[in-house]
């Protein structure tokens, strides 16, 4: 009696949890709107056998494709924070799920792991060594490997690493470099930079850190003192405050940062003028425009005081335009064409920084429209280039905690509402994130989690909820993918370390200690 007991005890418990794991599928409507299909064709099944066919066929044509004919360029597109959700959730904001960002049309892909040699969630200092240089390092440093601790003022020369910029100009090859973020900023500085904290991008913020800025050298002097920043063809980004002084004031009324009176951007015009080189600095989208950069040998551009602006803020400020500011895409142009002119080949790393800031302050969109920006200019260096002779690797140096939840009808907004009411019977929003400044926004003390409307989430500055209370939201510890076209790029599939991708790329191109 007692054993027939149990078993009806234990059927009742199964039906119970097999009820409720199927309800967990049924949720509330918040409206009867019908939902459409945005391809009809997909609900028969010859189109995804056929959808198979054409990437079977790919595949095989990227096979007889392959040529042993190294890389003479090789261009490094970094998406800061660019996670796996981001890359989706842009697909999605470009038109619908099944669609493609440019880049993840080329032929090879894998996954690189992004830890610090101190830290599971990396930062873009210690990622920009592992990218760029081939060495893992510490938390928060650039350009040094993991025997230098975070903040040292030590001189760190025996422990320096060389970025894949300083293989290529070893090897005869033009470098450069074009980011939308300061041109001191952590992952840009990894082109060139060795410091023990990436913060130290101007002398005061040396000083502030208790070391002595005549013997420890901030990022900026580095970028126009040191070899491979001297030798740079192109430097393209923001952040004239960190070239500055505080009591010079830039071209649109910004003071610098600097307290040694020095002003680097005449040092650099100074610099190449002794070399007897042609040499243009510019700091406005008609300046670079007026430019004849097929006599240009060398190119400083900053563009804005701090970080360039969000590309969709280009669109809709009347702060900053697409007519005033240059976008990622027209600094990635203009820096191969002055790339180019170099017979031997040329290295060029271009960042779309601004996808991670956008990230940390929990606005989504602004993360996306960047993220579509990064694959126009992707696109356009494609374009540019032939596969026979120049290699294109995309990748991120870390992820971020965004995430795409819920079921959402296909027609649905990505960055809007979902459809369907959660169990305290209030909306939620298809993108969310697991901590950061979207938490005041998500919950009061006084009545719980907010009700989110559609018209809420349609603002392009709306700021997405998260769960953990934070003033920025922290990286993510995930893997990042790697896309890979031209000579080579069959290297790039697979799953390995960060350090392996400049091996990869040097080993492509026959420079470094990887030829």
């Amino acid at each position: 009696m007692a054993y027939r007991w149990s078993c009806c005890c234990l059927l009742a418990v199964l039906i119970l949890a097999t009820a409720q794991a199927d309800q967990q599928h049924v949720r509330m409507l918040r409206s009867t709107r019908n939902h459409k299909l945005r391809n009809e064709a997909e609900m028969k099944s010859e189109y995804w056998r056929q959808d198979a066919q054409s990437m079977l066929a790919a595949k095989l044509a990227a096979l007889d494709a392959l040529k042993a004919n190294s890389a003479k360029n090789v261009i490094m597109f970094l998406g800061d924070g660019m996670s796996i959700h981001t890359v989706t959730a842009t697909r999605n904001l470009l038109g619908d799920s099944p669609e493609k960002v440019y880049f993840e049309k080329f032929p090879y892909t894998g996954l690189s792991k992004t830890y610090c040699v101190n830290r599971q969630v990396a930062d873009s200092a210690c990622t920009a060594t592992a990218y760029l240089g081939g060495v893992k390092a510490n938390y928060g440093t650039i350009g040094i490997n993991a025997q230098v601790k975070r903040y040292s003022c030590e001189d760190h020369t025996e422990h320096r690493v060389d970025s894949i910029a300083k293989w290529a100009q070893d090897a005869g090859k033009s470098a450069g470099f074009v980011t939308s973020a300061r041109v001191t900023h952590a992952s840009p500085a990894g082109v060139y930079a060795h410091i023990a904290d990436r913060n130290w991008e101007n002398d005061m913020e040396v000083a502030a850190g208790g070391c002595d800025p005549e013997q420890t050298l901030d990022i900026a002097r580095q970028l126009v003192e040191w070899p491979t920043g001297q030798q740079l063809k192109v430097i393209l980004g923001g952040g004239r405050q960190n070239f500055l002084n505080s009591t010079v004031r830039d071209e649109t009324g910004y003071a610098g940062n600097r307290q040694d009176g020095r002003n680097l951007i005449k040092q650099w015009l100074s610099d190449r003028q002794s070399e007897n080189v042609t040499a243009k600095y510019v700091w406005s989208r008609k300046g670079l425009t007026e430019l004849n950069l097929e006599h240009t040998d060398y190119l400083l551009g900053l563009f804005a005081s701090d970080h360039l602006p969000y590309d969709g803020d280009r669109h809709r400020s009347t702060k900053h335009s697409a007519q005033a500011d240059p976008s990622l895409t027209e600094l990635t142009e203009a820096a191969i064409r002055v790339l180019q002119r170099n017979d031997k080949g040329y290295f060029l790393f271009v960042e779309g920084a601004r996808i991670d800031m956008a990230h940390h302050s929990n606005y989504a969109q602004r993360s996306l429209e960047d993220t579509a920006e990064f694959a126009r200019a992707v696109q356009q260096a494609r374009e540019m280039t032939s596969e026979e002779d120049t290699l294109i690797v995309v990748t991120s140096d870390h992820s971020h905690v965004m995430t795409i939840n819920g079921y959402p009808h296909r027609d649905e907004s990505i960055t809007g509402v979902i459809d369907y009411l959660a169990d305290d019977q209030l909306p939620w929003s298809i993108l969310s994130y697991a901590n950061g400044p979207g938490y005041a926004g998500t919950y009061k003390k006084s009545e719980g989690r907010v009700r989110l409307t559609d018209t809420d989430a349609a603002y392009p500055l709306y700021v997405h909820p998260a769960m953990v209370p934070l003033n920025a939201d922290t990286h993510g510890g995930d893997d990042v993918a790697v896309f890979a076209s031209g000579p080579f790029a069959q290297h790039f599939s697979g799953n390995y370390e960060q350090t392996n991708i400049p091996a990869m790329m040097a080993r492509a191109a026959g420079i470094g200690p990887y030829n």
